[in-house]
């Protein structure tokens, strides 16, 4: 799982390819919203632009529809908003979007505004040369905007994760932030009820993620991985492939 360019992003993503992806983001987001299956249609879209394997998970990344688009947007809280609040984290997802950044590889703005990686996680996670400032850097940005709880989700099948969640406990420990650090066997749903319908907390927490299903499941989420790397990496290699 890389956290760097690949080989190829500096043509599959350079200038010249920015164009044809922001029409298949489009054409794709056309096709989603008239009901298509996403599978059928991202390779009509893909096969239409010639596109390579990576530049097709770029497009599916920051596709969904208009109305998914205006309903995330609207529920997408500014940092001011955290402050007092409690926020739960998709840790892995915003973890590795912030470690990709750091590491010069390209990150994603899709229809929704949210920031995406193009790393995977398949199962294992390994910690890169950027884990650890990632994790100061997500820190240092929380503890600035004064959140009244910070709760870090890990998926708990995901091998390493019980490492990290103890590399994460020594970092709050250290520095003196208030973290609570979770493995959870189904993170994603857990985060969609604490922050969302199930929620038993009044108001409910901050969710921080750009998983498109997350967000659509929840009444308030931030950005915070595209908050951490604004501040500490200003000159990460943003796409945005929403514009048209």
């Amino acid at each position: 799982m890389p956290r760097g360019p690949a080989q190829d992003d500096a043509v599959d993503f350079g200038a010249e390819a920015l164009p044809g992806l922001r029409t298949a983001v489009s054409e794709l987001a056309w096709l989603l919203s008239r009901g298509y299956a996403t599978t059928s249609a991202l390779e009509l879209v893909g096969n239409r632009h010639d596109l390579r394997a990576r530049q097709r998970t770029a497009v599916l990344r920051c596709t969904c529809t208009d109305d998914e688009a205006e309903a995330r947007t609207a529920r997408r809280v500014g940092a001011a908003q955290l402050r007092g609040r409690a926020v739960a984290l998709d840790g892995f997802n915003v973890l590795i979007a912030v470690e990709s950044a750091l590491a010069g590889g390209v990150v994603l703005r899709g229809r929704d505004g949210a920031l995406r990686d193009m790393a995977s996680v398949h199962g294992s996670y390994r910690r890169s040369e950027t884990t650890q400032a990632a994790a100061e850097a997500i820190g240092e940005q929380l503890a600035a905007l004064g959140p009244s709880a910070v709760l870090w989700l890990l998926d708990r099948p995901v091998s390493n994760s019980g490492r990290l969640k103890v590399s994460l406990a020594e970092l709050a420990q250290a520095r003196g932030w208030p973290w609570t650090i979770e493995l959870d066997f189904d993170p994603d749903k857990r985060l969609a009820q604490l922050g969302g319908e199930g929620a038993s907390a009044s108001p409910p927490p901050v969710v921080a993620s750009g998983d498109g299903w997350i967000l659509d499941r929840v009444d308030a989420s931030f950005d915070l991985a595209a908050h951490t790397i604004a501040a500490a990496r200003p000159d990460a290699w943003l796409l945005d492939l929403g514009l048209l």
